[in-house]
């Protein structure tokens, strides 16, 4: 018997893990080298959220060489820019109410999404095949053989026990005679949950965008007379009334909203911990992802993450079932999915935990507010509602209030992962207004335009930015990582795994940041001067764009040189109805002036955009793979020639 040294079967799986995305053919193809004979193997479909391996393919096959943000550009373009996730939402283990599909029957077969039983798995023969040889194989988990024949050149489809090691050996038969060759089979069937607030929901990024008409839509000005109206663009197919003077039912309008795929929490397949989830199973062909997206935007650590919430918002059902407006506490849903999995599975574990979470106890949607929101009534308004807030009242929260709740959150995370608090990845923010060497975006309407009211200001922005990045950011990571005098009960073991190494990227990619490679549409239909939309409310009733171009040609996922989305990139990705607003906060119609401010930054203004995700998904894939120790050792191939018949 001779064992194939390590280096080299190192260098095969890496060469596997290249190709783990290739269609069967072309990666046996590739595969097929002047190198010794082996064996290689990959999950199928692996990251288990998809329910058709089509999908999870179209992402193996755009990651091949890529980063994550590269992939996801690549994508944006081959989509043209409509996204890649408008029909995938329609195709997961986890329907648009947040619930686990116990069982999910994916690639048509029936699975336990939380506990699985097995995994389908894709075995090759690698290196100089013999031309003409037979594969005669052979799969052992221990409960007895199973064994049969095929041409070499072929892949052969199996199914593997979780929990177990199955012995693969192939008897390969040619003119040059009989060769045997195994390995070990052990799928590694990752558990992870996604916690966190808007940023980790994925805010700002619905899977399948708002489709917008060539028409107009009225809005009111507040504590204005009637004739104080604007119009920008309204929704496709919306056939109700477009005029302020024609109001028409909320239902009517909601049944062309854009689609989350958790509407409630505005949870999207673009956020950085669904990307991340989706990197690691891509990459490592030899593991399954089981993903948990928990996170929800608006979500505190008192209120979203230990108590409930207020849903973000509830299309119209088709059974007209009552809208729920509260979400559960993520931290008891994941109690109750990790106890469901225990009782079918005693040592099922969770192995990793994807967190963002601290901007609402700061009061971060109140400093943005407190930014871009101009006019005197407005802001008297919104202030005397909660709405608005100060650097100093962020001030204070940072101070007294989020390193009680952060305490309090950490003890609550240890007995979830085995008391190792490392397994909590904890991604922080990115600065939203920065544009390139660290200055402050200049501040205008420019980007905000969409509402009347709408102007960053110069000096309350660079307030802002100033205070997140010299005051807020490092604050965080001295939560995380129990430093500058946070304390901890035991600070070695308290620490969290901590990720920023996307806020320097970020810093060129900020709200204000243009590029002459932006989509044609915002060239010439988004005005640096903050002059988009028609103010004759004659002509913009039929064409809102000062322009001219049509609305519907705006595409939410073509590449950009700013990763945040700002006012005018949130009502023409999402548009969104506010649900969980304070009954005073209500609009009266969909025609009044709440409603039109509210539309334009309740779908994501000021969050990262599909490229700002992947961004942030290359920075927390690697301490991810690290804690889950990913690139550890590869087992030993053992080949052996086999004697000829009767000898010993």
């Amino acid at each position: 018997m001779s064992k194939i040294p390590l280096r080299k079967a190192i260098a095969a799986a890496l060469l596997l893990g290249l190709f783990a995305g290739l269609p069967a053919d072309e990666a046996q193809a590739q595969m097929t080298v002047d190198g010794p004979l082996q064996i290689t193997w990959e999950v199928r479909n692996r990251f288990r959220l998809f329910r058709e391996e089509r999908d999870f393919a179209l992402h193996a096959e755009s990651a091949r060489g890529r980063s994550v943000l590269a992939s996801e550009q690549a994508l944006a373009l081959q989509s043209d820019g409509r996204g890649w996730a408008r029909n995938m939402v329609n195709r997961l283990c986890i329907d648009l109410a947040g619930r686990v599909s116990e069982p999910c029957t994916r690639d048509n077969v029936k699975e336990s999404y939380l506990t699985p039983i097995d995994h389908a798995v894709v075995v090759r023969l690698a290196g100089a095949v013999p031309v003409g040889a037979t594969c005669a194989w052979t799969f052992d988990d221990g409960e007895g053989p199973q064994s049969s024949t095929f041409d070499c050149a072929e892949p052969v489809n199996n199914r593997v026990r979780y929990g177990r090691t199955t012995v693969a050996t192939v008897e390969v038969s040619s003119s040059e005679g009989t060769q045997r060759i195994s390995t070990e089979i052990a799928v590694r069937d990752i558990l992870i949950a996604g916690l966190g607030d808007s940023i980790a929901s994925g805010e700002g990024n619905p899977d399948r965008p708002i489709a917008l008409s060539d028409e107009g839509f009225c809005f009111r000005y507040y504590l204005s007379t009637a004739m104080a109206q604007y119009y920008r663009p309204s929704r496709a197919n919306y056939k109700g009334g477009r005029a302020c003077e024609a109001p028409d039912s909320l239902q009517v309008w909601q049944r062309q909203s854009a689609l989350w795929f958790n509407p409630a929490c505005h949870r999207s397949l673009y956020s950085y911990q669904t990307r991340t989830a989706l990197a690691l199973a891509v990459r490592y062909p030899h593991i399954a992802v089981t993903y948990l997206p928990l996170a929800c935007t608006g979500a505190t650590i008192a209120d979203g993450l230990f108590g409930s919430q207020g849903a973000r918002e509830c299309p119209p059902s088709k059974s007209n079932a009552p809208c729920r407006t509260k979400v559960n506490g993520q931290l008891a849903e994941l109690r109750e999915a990790l106890a469901a999995a225990k009782g079918r599975q005693p040592d099922r574990t969770l192995d990793l935990i994807l967190l963002s979470i601290g901007a609402n106890d700061i009061y971060f949607s109140g400093l943005v507010a407190d930014v871009i929101v101009d006019y005197p009534t407005e802001r008297v308004l919104f202030r005397r509602s909660g709405v608005i807030a100060s650097v100093e009242d962020s001030r204070s929260a940072l101070t007294n209030d989020l390193p009680r709740g952060f305490g309090k959150l950490r003890e609550a995370l240890k007995p979830l992962v085995g008391g190792d608090l490392s397994r909590v990845i904890f991604t922080s923010y990115a600065n939203p207004a920065l544009a390139g060497s660290g200055a402050p975006c200049p501040g205008g309407p420019a980007g905000f335009d969409v509402h009347p009211s709408f102007n960053a200001d110069p000096q309350r922005l660079a307030s802002v930015a100033g205070y997140v990045d010299n005051e807020f950011l490092p604050q965080l990571r001295a939560m995380a990582l129990c430093e500058r005098g946070i304390i901890c009960r035991d600070p070695r073991a308290d620490r969290m795994t901590f990720v920023d190494a996307h806020q320097q990227t970020f810093a060129a990619h900020g709200f204000c940041a243009r590029a002459q490679t932006d989509p044609e549409f915002d060239r010439e239909c988004f005005s640096p001067k903050g002059e988009s939309f028609n103010t004759d409310l004659v002509t913009a009733a039929s064409q809102p764009m000062l322009c001219g171009r049509s609305a519907s040609e705006y595409r939410a996922y073509l590449p950009r040189a700013r990763w945040i989305r700002d006012a005018n990139d949130s009502y023409f990705s999402a548009m969104t109805y506010p649900q969980g607003l304070p009954a005073n906060m209500q609009p009266s119609d969909i025609h009044d002036a709440t409603w039109g401010v509210l539309s334009a930054v309740y779908g994501g203004a000021v969050h990262p955009t599909a490229e700002g995700h992947a961004a942030m998904a290359d920075a927390a894939v690697p301490a991810a793979a690290s804690v889950l120790q990913l690139d550890a050792g590869v087992p030993e191939v053992v080949s052996q020639p086999i004697r000829p018949f009767g000898q010993r």
